[in-house]
């Protein structure tokens, strides 16, 4: 999956450019940059690629979370529901912010189970944040609708998900705002990183005060003299991560190609083998194949699957603990659809580089079941 199979001389060059000045920090040192402003330069491009109005870098995908659901100012100790099966920070983020997370079970999409998210909104409630899982898209058309119903905001956990796209839509667009991650085993990366996207001006702007202690960046005007906004903290992206991911952004299209080709090759050579069913994907052109899941009859065959695999030396991905059970220990709550889903199923993590050998050895693996 990582995009850091395709570093090679194109992320050199451009952080070579940033060394060459000795300007690792995003703003200001305009004599000595001598217009050379990469993070300004990776945000312009991913709005372009993404289809945004407003894209802003920060530090981690982490970050983007707690920058985005901050920049929305909405009243501190109220209820954002998010789902149970999602990477801890989406929860932490949420904690983080001031607000009490809701978990709601997930469905064979491995997201939003929409019909339990029906259920878990009540008058404490103020935000959705769906989260696209694995390379593949949310019920999110839906979940935006429910919230425009009810008046709630939606922030976008795209971070597992960048590139990928739902009715020829870039996730991470379809809420109020949206959240990427670039960390090393994303699809695409600056090492660390992240990006918030928006349409909304004076929510760009918010987000742009908040990550960054409150500063307006206001041209011509040195930090020192700028009126402090609103509170915030430091999540600036730097540099060398804007640069990286200027090389990484072109690239990202032929690594999904490539994900896709080989997410097909094993798909298509275990389709029809009997109880095996695979992950429902609601836009297949849109998913970008970081992942492909199965579900077996029951956990005891998905155990014993994952046990031949790993003999075989074809690890599975890990993801019940710190996606699922870290979850439920944070929260609390009983979600028995979701472990069902998720323990009867095998997940095997896909990469841009695999050879017809390393691809032959899985599919013949899960064959010889």
């Amino acid at each position: 999956m990582p995009g850091r199979e395709l570093f090679g001389d194109e992320e050199l060059k451009e952080v070579i450019d940033v060394m060459k000045r000795k300007v690792i920090f995003r703003y200001g040192f305009e004599k000595e940059r001598e217009g050379i402003f990469k993070v300004v330069e990776f945000e312009r491009e991913f709005s372009k690629f993404i289809g945004s109005q407003y894209s802003l870098g920060v530090s981690s995908g982490s970050s983007s979370l707690k920058v985005a659901l901050e920049s929305l100012n909405l009243p501190k100790g109220k209820e954002i529901i998010t789902q149970c099966f999602t990477f801890s920070a989406t929860i932490e983020a949420i904690r983080e912010s001031g607000f009490i997370p809701v978990l709601c079970e997930i469905d064979k999409t491995l997201n939003m189970d929409v019909d339990d998210l029906k259920r878990k909104i009540n008058n404490r409630t103020v935000a959705i944040m769906p989260v696209n899982m694995m390379g593949a898209p949310s019920k999110i058309e839906e979940i935006c609708e429910i919230a425009k119903d009810r008046n709630l905001k939606v922030v976008e956990d795209n971070c597992q998900s960048t590139g990928a796209s739902y009715k020829g839509k870039k996730l991470g667009t379809f809420g109020d705002i949206g959240c990427f991650s670039f960390d090393y085993v994303k699809v695409m990366t600056t090492g660390e990183g992240g990006m918030v996207v928006t349409d909304d001006e004076e929510l760009y702007k918010q987000a742009d005060y908040y990550h960054d202690h409150g500063h307006p960046h206001l041209p011509g005007i040195s930090r020192g003299e700028e009126k402090k906004m609103r509170d915030g903290f430091n999540f600036r992206m730097n540099e060398l991560q804007g640069a990286i991911g200027i090389a990484q952004l072109k690239k990202l299209p032929e690594v999904i190609r490539r994900h896709k080709e080989n997410k097909n090759k094993i798909k298509n050579e275990i389709k029809n083998l009997n109880g095996i069913e695979f992950r429902e994907i609601l836009d297949v052109d849109g998913d970008i194949s970081t992942f492909l899941t199965m579900f077996l009859p029951d956990k005891e065959k998905a155990e014993k699957l994952k046990e031949k695999m790993r003999e075989r030396g074809v690890a599975p991905a890990t993801l019940n603990y710190w996606h699922f059970t870290a979850n439920v220990e944070m929260c609390g709550g009983n979600y028995p659809k979701s472990k069902e889903i998720l323990d009867r199923s095998v997940v095997l993590e896909l990469k841009a580089i695999m050879s017809d050998e390393e691809i032959e050895k899985i599919i013949d693996t899960i064959k010889s079941f």
